[in-house]
């Protein structure tokens, strides 16, 4: 062994061994297995996406609005009522994006007008039957006192209206003397004692 050879070994920088754990333990694997012992969890990769770790369908429908439901811990779209994938928001931006979503959408839409629609119909109707039925009764009421000689006073008694509340229908319906008055007594009529005169005559 000459001189330089020698020189240049002395000179060579030393390497740091290296962590195999599977040959001898070292100081990592120490402290992974006190880490284990001690239940102390590793902190999460970093490179792993926070939105799949919290993300819940719920957040999805506060983001994007109605157009979006929660049920039973699964994110649908309202109008084409199928599953989304709720970790990854791409895949329901293209979902809200597509010709198919946008079709159904239309439709959705169009049904829910449809049955706007037929509902306030409906309501409508129902109350113009209830109001004809309710004006009805009324001016039955009135003619029938009117014929029995009935002073319209009469009306306002409490028994007479528990009566009219609790067996007939509509019954609470009927106002009392004043507003029979004023608004029900037949054409020609100032009050009651008209028709009652004049059957006397």
């Amino acid at each position: 062994m000459n001189a330089s050879s020698s020189g240049s070994r002395k000179n060579r920088p030393t390497q740091n061994p290296v962590c195999h754990r599977s040959r001898n333990p070292c100081g990592c694997a120490l402290l992974e297995a006190a880490m284990e012992r001690f239940g102390v969890k590793s902190a999460p990769s970093r490179n792993r996406s926070k939105t799949a770790l919290y993300v819940t369908p719920q957040d999805r429908v506060t983001e994007f609005g109605n157009e979006l439901h929660e049920d039973g811990g699964k994110l649908f779209c309202t109008s084409c009522n199928v599953v989304l994938n709720h970790v990854r928001k791409s895949a329901i931006n293209d979902h809200l994006k597509s010709k198919t979503h946008t079709k159904r959408k239309a439709e959705f839409e169009e049904q829910n007008v449809r049955k706007k629609q037929r509902t306030l119909t409906a309501s409508l109707q129902c109350n113009s039957t209830a109001q004809t039925e309710k004006s009805s009764v009324i001016q039955d009421f009135v003619k029938m006192c009117l014929e029995a000689n009935i002073p319209l006073e009469k009306a306002d008694h409490p028994s007479v209206r528990a009566f009219l509340s609790r067996h007939v229908k509509n019954g609470s319906s009927i106002p009392k003397s004043d507003q029979l008055r004023k608004a029900y007594l037949p054409d020609g009529y100032d009050n009651e004692n008209q028709l009652i005169n004049t059957e006397d005559r």
